[in-house]
């Protein structure tokens, strides 16, 4: 007998992220999910409160965090004995590609709105990866806005950082990704501290404005979203494909708060309506 193999289905084992056609450019990843959706168009009712909020942002969460670790992590070959392998040494071993779990992650809490998010990738990157790889930094950082209510950009009062970023799977989970300040400032502080292997945002909902903002300022970013929403734009714009007439589409309304979007999940989150 030759040397044991790993069955061919196993060996690399191809993952298809399902994700809808436009013309954001290739980073840019609108999830074809109708689970998820449906979960997010529960989560934006204004019928739903705690505990419910909470519970349906965490599957959301989970689900986008699933699709981007497919798609976006490193595998290596293993030859894993099982528990069969007692009575079949050969054959009770499970050969094939799973995730790489020594490589390092970071993800970083944007509080508020963030904080649960983060949370939850940082549990989900330990039980994945060797935890002595898995950090979570925080970062105070909120909205600015001018006597208008527009957003002029984000400030940021404090973080704590707990090192450098070279080669990790840097994650930015924020539920609303409205004008993108709040992202292009966050990352900025992360610019003196490596290269970071891919980093990863991951929201509920995008914008128009948020994807142009981002993309334009940091083009290495990879960009999850469940649901682009652009609700303001014109009629027939949107039966377009999404990036098509991209200056002309429209997500935010005058105080820069998402159309139909969810309202401020930083308050719902948190019930804390300041």
């Amino acid at each position: 007998m030759g040397q044991p193999t790993a069955d061919l289905l196993y060996r690399d084992p191809a993952f298809r992220l399902p994700e809808a056609e436009h013309r954001y450019g290739p980073r840019v990843h609108l999830l074809t999910h109708p689970l998820l959706l449906s979960w997010l168009e529960r989560l934006c009712s204004p019928q739903t409160k705690q505990p419910l909020v909470n519970e349906l942002l965490t599957r959301i969460t989970l689900g986008l965090f699933q699709a981007a670790v497919n798609a976006e992590f490193p595998r290596k070959s293993v030859s894993s004995p099982t528990r069969m392998a007692a009575d079949h040494p050969t054959e009770g071993v499970y050969r094939g590609a799973v995730i790489d779990p020594e490589i390092s992650a970071v993800t970083v809490n944007l509080a508020r709105a963030g904080t649960v998010p983060s949370q939850l990738v940082y549990q989900e990157l330990n039980l994945l990866l060797n935890p002595d790889h898995v950090r979570q930094d925080h970062v105070s950082i909120a909205r600015q806005a001018g006597a208008d209510h527009k957003v002029t950009g984000s400030h940021v009062s404090g973080h704590k950082i707990g090192g450098r970023v070279d080669g990790a799977m840097l994650f930015i989970p924020d539920p609303m990704g409205a004008t993108g300040s709040t992202v292009v400032e966050a990352l900025s502080l992360y610019r003196e501290l490596g290269k970071p292997r891919r980093v990863l945002c991951m929201h509920c909902i995008v914008t128009p404005e948020y994807l142009k903002k981002v993309t334009q300022a940091h083009p290495e970013v990879e960009i999850y979203a469940v649901r682009l929403d652009r609700g303001l734009s014109a009629p027939d714009l949107l039966a377009t494909v999404p990036g098509t007439r991209w200056s002309e589409e429209r997500g935010l309304n005058d105080r820069h708060y998402i159309v139909p979007g969810g309202g401020g999940f930083g308050e719902i989150l948190n019930n804390a309506f300041v």
